[in-house]
């Protein structure tokens, strides 16, 4: 009994069709696993924007420009760049020859392989819907904002006054903190204070969703409409943005501090564990959608070269938008820090008006006009005479203003509009940002929901032939769980959804595909099918990386994730609305209860399927045993051919592993 190999056009009769006519239409030959009507893509061009939309999503904007700026700029850089390389790219590469050679999702990709295996899918799925109900409040919160950035002056600005007394919360924070947590969020104090739905929000979430549903209505055939503008947009607006930018006062020095490497933090392990998320995370590893994707593909694809392709461009990218977020946040530092100058200088003069300061502590600078003051001159006077200067002097600090709200939602929702607010014609600046920022997230949900139901469809005849139903069901489903996160609190639960809810699980997917593909499967075997697939064998050393490199690597990544979590107790930035400033609160246990209650639900279909696979072959084994007993053998000459055959079975009966050819 020997297992099937997978699906090639070797099989094919007659002349193999070229690549091009391959995306058009379905193919007429096709393995037996794989559906008797698959769709597949029009052209190259409609899988590649389908894969960078998916690949190039918020992350790049906001968490990379983060991670960038807090772990040693230029030196961050290097390292990002050789993870992806001996990590990144390898698995990327794998993930598109498992499914355009199989042709399925990930579902039946992986029990394509074996049976036991197939809970590698399910839990992607589970993944993927867990990342879909909060990836989608986002695009709730870019709505809000897109909607509000059509008025003059833009409403977070200045601070709201009552009774002509300026409100104490704004005063204590600023404007577009003041804004985003009351207004946009109205957020409690705490994950434990729950509070009120929040009507705007979730009108907004309702409104992301049927776009989410009416652009997946069709499959493929109309999301991939969507995105030639989805995937193409963002890329004219980070452009418009980095001109615009580069001609700001402030914007070399932003990005000066940006590249500026410090190679020590390559000695920080800390460092190196994010590196490796961010390009786990920045390719889409684990989530089922990459496989979904290249399974519409025709066979003769090159995907080794889609693999360098889209990995460049996802790099690119977020280069772009590092430049433009810190050309941007430069200027928006050194006003700030221009204001501080100008404050103090004013402060110091009452100072030395009132004769409290002696004259030898005098600046030499002219603070009759504090505007003309240079921030280099303020600085040396300051850090040699500023102690003993009486008052509330500061430190104008442009290193520290720099780093001032440049994490995650922080940075698009509070700094990046703050600059926004300085800039002329701030509305159109405004809304043109957050249309970029809905298009990313649009496509990446594109994608997201993609690997959801391409495994589901394709795994089940019923879901395929509703799928349109299905559609439609998934998104009101999200829409009603998602609920959750429209909540006054619901910002800190979509925090806990996105550090813990698919961190852990995804990295735990992406070790069994690994350990499936080079050792179950036969990472030289693979190499086989591919060659069949492609007509030319990939570079040995693809062997080795698989086997050994990307296997550690992940495997050093879950264990430094894990034992973070147990070593530090998980953290979240909750707002003090009697202070006005974030802090850092600890979860409390019932919010530790649902993490590990969400990792655990992601992480159960992979035994179940095991075990249940386990308990149907010992099933058959004693069906086909009492068979044995009632019947006679009349011959011994014929073989049993299936694409599903367990590796067990062919390990016991060859003593090796089961090759796919």
């Amino acid at each position: 009994m020997e297992k099937q190999p997978l699906p090639t056009d070797d099989d094919k009769a007659g002349t193999m069709e070229s690549e091009m006519d391959g995306y058009a239409g379905e193919e007429s030959q096709q393995g037996s696993s794989e559906p008797a009507a698959r769709a597949g893509w029009n052209s190259k061009i409609e899988y590649f924007l389908a894969q960078v939309g998916f690949s190039v999503g918020l992350g790049n904007v906001w968490r990379f420009p983060y991670l960038c700026h807090q772990n040693g700029g230029g030196a961050f850089l290097l390292l990002y760049v050789l993870l992806m390389l001996v990590v990144g790219i390898p698995l990327f590469f794998l993930e598109l020859a498992a499914g355009q050679a199989i042709r399925q999702g990930s579902i039946g990709v992986w029990k394509y392989i074996s049976p036991r295996l197939a809970g590698i899918g399910y839990s992607s799925c589970v993944v993927c819907f867990f990342v879909a109900l909060y990836y989608n409040v986002i695009l709730a919160w870019s709505l809000f904002y897109l909607g509000n950035s059509f008025q003059f002056p833009l409403p977070w600005e200045q601070c709201p006054e009552q009774g002509n007394v300026t409100v104490k919360e704004c005063e204590k924070s600023s404007p577009t903190s003041y804004f985003w947590y009351r207004k946009a969020l109205d957020i409690t104090d705490s994950i434990d204070e729950t509070g009120s739905f929040n009507t705007y929000i979730v009108c907004c979430l309702l409104a992301a969703w049927t776009i989410v549903c009416l652009g997946m209505f069709k499959g493929i055939k109309t999301s991939v409409k969507v995105m030639y503008f989805s995937s193409i947009f963002p890329y004219v607006v980070l452009f418009c943005f980095l001109v615009r930018g580069l001609l700001l006062d402030g914007a070399l020095e932003g990005i000066t501090h940006m590249f500026y490497p410090k190679l020590e933090i390559w000695g920080d392990i800390q460092v190196w564990r994010q590196a490796a998320t961010q390009v786990f995370f920045a390719l889409g590893l684990g989530f089922g959608s990459i496989i979904a994707y290249s399974s519409y593909n025709p066979k003769n694809n090159n995907c080794h070269r889609d693999a360098f392709t889209v990995s460049t461009i996802n790099f690119l990218t977020s280069v772009l938008a590092t430049l433009v977020v810190f050309a941007v946040l430069g200027f928006r530092a050194k006003n700030n820090v221009k204001e501080c100058v100008v404050s103090n200088i004013k402060e110091l003069s009452e100072q030395f008006r009132s004769s409290n300061v002696e004259k030898t502590l005098m600046p030499s600078f002219d603070y009759s006009d504090p505007s003309s003051v240079a921030l280099e001159d303020y600085r040396a006077w300051f850090n040699q005479y500023g102690s003993m200067v009486p008052g509330n002097l500061t430190d104008c600090d442009l290193e520290k203003e720099m780093q001032q709200g440049v994490e995650g939602t922080g940075l698009a929702f509070i700094a990046f509009t703050e600059a926004m607010s300085l800039l002329p014609g701030s509305p159109f600046w405004s809304a043109l940002f957050f249309l970029m920022l809905l298009n990313l997230g649009l496509s990446t949900m594109f994608g997201t929901m993609e690997g959801i139901l391409a495994p589901l469809t394709d795994r089940f005849k019923t879901l395929a032939n509703n799928k349109t139903k299905l559609t439609i069901f998934s998104c009101i489903l999200g829409f009603l769980i998602g609920l959750l996160f429209t909540q006054r609190c619901g910002n800190y639960f979509v925090t806990m959804f996105d550090d813990y809810s698919a961190t852990l699980p995804l990295i735990i997917v992406v070790v069994f595909e690994c350990f499936s593909v080079s050792w179950l499967y036969g990472a030289d075997r693979f190499l086989d099918d591919i060659e069949g697939m492609l007509g030319w064998r990939p570079h040995v050393i693809y062997k080795y990386l698989w086997k050994y490199i990307c296997l550690l690597a992940m495997l050093g990544l879950l264990g430094a994730t894990t034992i973070r979590m147990f070593i530090k107790r998980p953290t979240y930035l909750a707002w003090n609305q009697e202070k006005g400033s974030e802090e850092y609160l600890e979860y409390p246990g019932w919010a530790l209860a649902v993490l590990a209650l969400l990792i655990i639900f992601a992480m159960m279909p992979v035994p179940v399927a095991l075990i249940h696979a386990v308990l149907q072959d010992r099933t058959k084994r004693t069906a086909r045993d009492t068979e044995t007993g009632q019947y006679s053998i009349v011959s011994t000459d014929d073989k049993c051919d299936t694409p599903m055959t367990d590796m067990s079975d062919l390990d016991r009966m060859n003593g090796s592993a089961a090759p796919f050819t």
